[in-house]
């Protein structure tokens, strides 16, 4: 079986690796456009932070790896064209066309950072790090540059405001709704990290909506409709789009260019699967899909997409999108649906607030959580967690009791470790189950 996987970044490899474990005879070949494989998209801030040096380790996996796997590699060599009824497909590498068969096609060719929206945001001091050639042009052009524009206020914007606070920039972050992480956190929740980012000299520029950028002789100038703004560069911080201008007319598409999929991961063409960020993904708490390319849905589709390779067995379970980071010494966490968005939701919903201390001897960080369930059946859809202390890891066991449909009855009764230097007599996680159910008593 000869399977070609367009694609070497997270989900590409993980199919790789994964199709490696499964069917140790077969023929893979990874394409890949960029001259390097691997380069971690946030590894710009480790190297900021002082974390790696220089900025090429910020890999996760080298192609002596993936050679050692007996995984075939193309690099620098860009997928142009598809013909899915014979199972062809057409590359340019080194200004030539070539052409390779497939038995087997996973597309995996990832998401550029652009926009159409934005007059001018392709220009060169509009900084975009996705991808190792851009991130050393980005260390370049921010190591020269004082006032810095942030266009976009969702995970990346906010670690990028945090790095560039600590090399002492000028920072201003647009960002089009009226608060942080709007898609993860809600507002009483992000208000204490958002306002330790004021206060340490972070501008924001809410309800703002960049329309324009333009190099002008003073410097790049950022236009809203309420504002305009001369800054030295700017970040590209907003979602990516899918990068899928091969496929032919037989592969179907939505109407955001992402590839249509079924639960198994195949597209419109039997032997042609799509993973990673050419997709939408259901969301777990819905019948809904949606585009969210995120590093864990990009490697989990990529070991789901092995499985189903030769004969389809295992559905994608999908995404409650959970995430976690550091900003300004607040760790924050998040998992499920937000009280936001539980307007949408189809049963009412409720919530409930949790502060407690971390532990009882080894810190007395407060941490700040909240959960969102279902009001009638108490199933649990969302939870979010802000504290000094570390509690990222904490998130993935509320996603995992929301992805396996537990209720608060349920949830607070969840076996947990207790040791009293390291943890609270009840934790966190338990406790928000339990605060659920007590508010539910006070209502009555």
């Amino acid at each position: 079986m000869k399977v070609v996987i367009i694609g070497a970044s997270f989900a590409g490899v993980s199919a790789a690796l994964a199709i490696r474990k499964k069917y140790p005879t077969a023929e893979i070949h990874l394409i890949e456009k960029q001259q390097t494989i691997g380069y971690l998209p946030g590894g710009i801030n480790l190297y900021f932070n002082e974390r790696i040096d220089p900025i090429e380790t910020a890999q996760f996996i080298s192609e002596q790896q993936l050679i050692d796997n007996e995984i075939t590699l193309l690099m620098s060599a860009k997928v142009v064209g598809m013909d899915s009824k014979q199972h062809i497909i057409k590359y340019e590498k080194q200004d030539e066309d070539f052409f390779m068969s497939f038995d087997k096609l996973i597309l995996a060719t990832g998401s550029s950072q652009w926009s159409q929206k934005i007059l001018g945001s392709d220009s060169e001091k509009v900084l975009k790090y996705k991808f190792l050639p851009g991130v050393l042009d980005a260390i370049n052009h921010l190591e020269n540059s004082n006032k810095v524009a942030l266009i976009g206020g969702g995970q990346i914007g906010g670690e990028a405001a945090d790095t560039l606070l600590k090399k002492g920039k000028e920072v201003h972050l647009f960002e089009r709704m009226d608060y942080l992480l709007f898609k993860y956190f809600d507002e009483e929740m992000i208000q204490p990290v958002q306002a330790e980012m004021a206060a340490r000299g972070v501008m924001f520029h809410f309800d703002e909506t960049v329309e324009k950028v333009t190099d002008t002789d003073e410097g790049l100038l950022i236009e809203t409709k309420k504002s305009e703004l001369v800054c030295d560069s700017a970040i590209f911080a907003m979602n990516v789009r899918p990068d899928l201008a091969y496929l032919d007319e037989h592969i179907r598409t939505h109407t955001d260019q992402t590839v249509f999929v079924n639960e198994y991961l195949q597209t419109s063409q039997a032997d042609i699967f799509a993973i990673g960020d050419c997709i939408q993904v259901p969301y777990s708490l819905s019948k809904e899909t949606f585009y969210i390319p995120l590093v864990n849905n990009a490697v989990r589709t990529g070991l789901v997409v092995a499985q189903n390779l030769v004969e389809a067995t295992t559905p994608f379970v999908g995404s409650i999108r959970t995430i976690g980071t550091k900003l300004v010494d607040y760790y924050i966490a998040s998992t499920g649906l937000t009280e936001a968005e539980g307007l949408f939701h189809d049963q009412p919903i409720s919530v409930a607030h949790v502060q407690q201390k971390s532990s009882l001897f080894s810190g007395s960080e407060t941490i700040f959580g909240k959960i969102i369930y279902e009001k009638e059946s108490h199933k649990l859809l969302g939870a979010q967690l802000v504290s000094k202390a570390d509690i990222l890891e904490k998130i993935n066991t509320l996603a995992l009791g929301i992805q396996t449909g537990q209720t608060l009855e349920a949830f607070y009764q969840k076996d947990f470790l207790y040791h009293p230097y390291y943890s609270n007599v009840i934790d966190i996680t338990n406790q928000l189950g339990f605060e659920g159910l007590w508010s539910e008593a006070d209502e009555d």
